[in-house]
């Protein structure tokens, strides 16, 4: 098995990158629950201040994310697109003559969003594959990555 595809990552799908590494954590959860709750204690006790508070905390997240996204979209590593293969033994990823290669047991997961396929090379760090440049070879990324990791490392929706 070897496959091989190239990749374009912009500010939108770093964006959804960091909406779903954010919002899975306890942080993004944790914020998101009090910003709820200060929406719910304004309707209950009609106090103004909460519902700011509960809005900022809401809205603050995402918009930092956004621009957060948009700046490392800048960055010269993404302004040209990325060449991944995969292998029996690993992912290779390259550009302009410069190569990494990660062995598929050091993967610490895989998981998807509606944009993309996302394979983190450790806690913080991923492969961000988007739908629409995989085309007809989802399929064959997706089982790919199955086939390399265990059951309870991937978490990937078609």
């Amino acid at each position: 098995m070897e496959l091989e595809f190239d990749v374009k990552i912009d500010t939108g799908i770093l964006y959804d990158y960091l909406l779903r590494h954010t919002y899975a954590s306890a942080q993004g959860i944790l914020g998101s629950a009090v910003g709820a709750l200060g929406v719910v204690a304004f309707f209950l006790n009609g106090y103004p201040l909460y519902l700011i508070l509960g809005v900022i905390l809401l809205g603050y997240l995402p918009v930092t994310l956004y621009l957060r996204a948009r700046r490392q979209a800048f960055n010269p590593m993404f302004q040209k697109p990325l060449h991944y293969r995969m292998t029996e033994e690993g992912v290779t990823v390259s550009q302009d003559g410069e190569e990494q290669f990660q062995r598929w047991e050091d993967m610490h997961r895989a998981v998807s969003t509606g944009r993309s396929l996302i394979l983190y090379t450790s806690r913080v760090n991923a492969s961000i594959f988007p739908r629409k440049d995989l085309g007809d070879r989802q399929t064959d990324v997706i089982s790919a990555i199955c086939t390399h990791m265990p059951p309870a490392k991937v978490q990937i929706r078609t």
